[in-house]
């Protein structure tokens, strides 16, 4: 029996995939009152149709929703600074932007993100944490197996 070992890359396609998912989940609802009528459009120009369509997105399957939910207990291992490095990646959010955030130029970003990209590949593997080395010769490390060097 073959141990499925985790990568960097397809721990970055599941979360990749898990902000997808959280983006097309139906938007909550209030629950009380409502109306069978129909909106009343106050505005004149919407009143035949002249508004923009509101296209809805399709919903996520059951089982992209259950691999959002992993990928959420994932998240769990993580520094909350890394967390927030790791979602606003896979939301979209440009470099530029999460440098910003951060304060942090655009190789430590990314180096930040590759750690915690392995931290979960590595916890997944069921190997234990590197404590007593430097966040850059770990992923260097995990750079050059993957590699194949």
């Amino acid at each position: 029996m073959t141990e499925r070992l985790w990568t960097t890359a397809m721990v970055a396609a599941r979360v990749f995939e898990a902000a997808d998912v959280l983006q097309r989940l139906p938007e909550e609802r209030v629950q009380g009152y409502f109306s069978t009528w129909p909106e009343y459009p106050l505005n004149p120009n919407e009143a035949y149709g002249w508004s923009a369509p509101h296209m809805r997105p399709i919903p996520p399957a059951p089982q992209g929703i259950d691999r959002m939910e992993e990928v959420f207990r994932w998240l769990n291992w993580l520094e909350p600074e890394d967390v927030r490095l790791v979602w606003m990646r896979a939301e979209g959010c440009p470099w530029k932007a999460i440098c910003w955030r951060f304060g942090i130029g655009r190789a430590t970003a990314h180096r930040r993100w590759e750690y915690a990209l392995s931290v979960i590949a590595w916890r997944l593997d069921g190997r234990s944490v590197p404590t007593k080395r430097s966040r850059r010769v770990l992923v260097d490390r995990v750079r050059s197996a993957s590699r194949g060097f």
